[in-house]
């Protein structure tokens, strides 16, 4: 039987490249999304990969989505943490809010998502996690203190966890995305970005498949050996 694996923000961009590249290498998948309700049908029709709406930033939601994910297809042994948002500004104009909403959906739903799949994984002998983190969350960015707060903590939860995992077939690792080519970045001043581009040792932005190619990787029931890892993909803009 094939095995599920659940891929949190898995309908657009980077999501929806892993959400792809997992249902080619044989898994049955479930992509969440939490808003886009037109474009989740649009990428489960041309997919046909089965889309579930639900906020993973909120651990009942989650709670009631594993159930239902668990009951339909059978328990979860691939989790990709991918579920992210922005909330960009300084200190000095960022609020409350602004920060929670971002440390809530980025790094409190690998936590959520975490602690409802960890046991069932633990059982089975087998899981994969991955989590996505970013190179902000390695290098800063200016007006981001919430967003790289997030991802760096991303970082920490996937070392730790990895270590309570790997005598029970559980690996944990973290990829740290560079500028990848998505909605978000092309809404960057076409100025700034090609500023961006010209930081990148490789000359161009990356590409959401390059991402879901180490997900595949990473994911692999005979890829046991790695965990606790962070795989930067970056085109060499950061090496850390």
């Amino acid at each position: 039987m094939a095995r599920v694996a659940l891929v949190t923000g898995g309908t657009r961009g980077i999501g929806a490249a892993i959400s792809k590249a997992l249902k080619n290498a044989g898994r049955t998948v479930v992509a969440s999304y939490a808003g886009n309700d037109e474009a989740a049908a649009a990428f489960s029709r041309d997919t046909g990969i089965k889309v579930m709406k639900f906020d993973a930033g909120d651990f009942e939601a989650c709670k009631q989505a594993v159930e239902t994910i668990t009951k339909e297809f059978g328990p979860i042994e691939i989790l990709v943490n991918n579920a992210g948002i922005t909330r960009d500004t300084t200190m000095a104009k960022m609020t409350r809010d602004m920060w929670d909403a971002v440390i809530d959906t980025n790094l409190g739903s690998c936590f959520n998502l975490c602690k409802l799949t960890f046991d069932g994984m633990r059982q089975a002998k087998f899981g994969r996690v991955v989590n996505i983190g970013s190179i902000n969350g390695q290098a800063g960015q200016y007006g981001q203190v919430n967003y790289a707060a997030a991802k760096s903590g991303i970082h920490g939860f996937t070392k730790a966890l990895a270590q309570e995992g790997a005598r029970f077939g559980i690996t944990v690792n973290a990829i740290a995305p560079g500028y990848v080519d998505t909605d978000m970045v092309r809404a960057v001043p076409q100025d700034v970005l090609q500023k961006i581009i010209a930081r990148i040792p490789v000359g161009r932005l990356g590409h959401a498949e390059d991402i879901a190619r180490g997900v595949a990787f990473l994911t692999a029931d005979d890829a046991d050996f790695i965990t606790g890892s962070t795989l930067s993909i970056n085109g060499g803009q950061h090496m850390y």
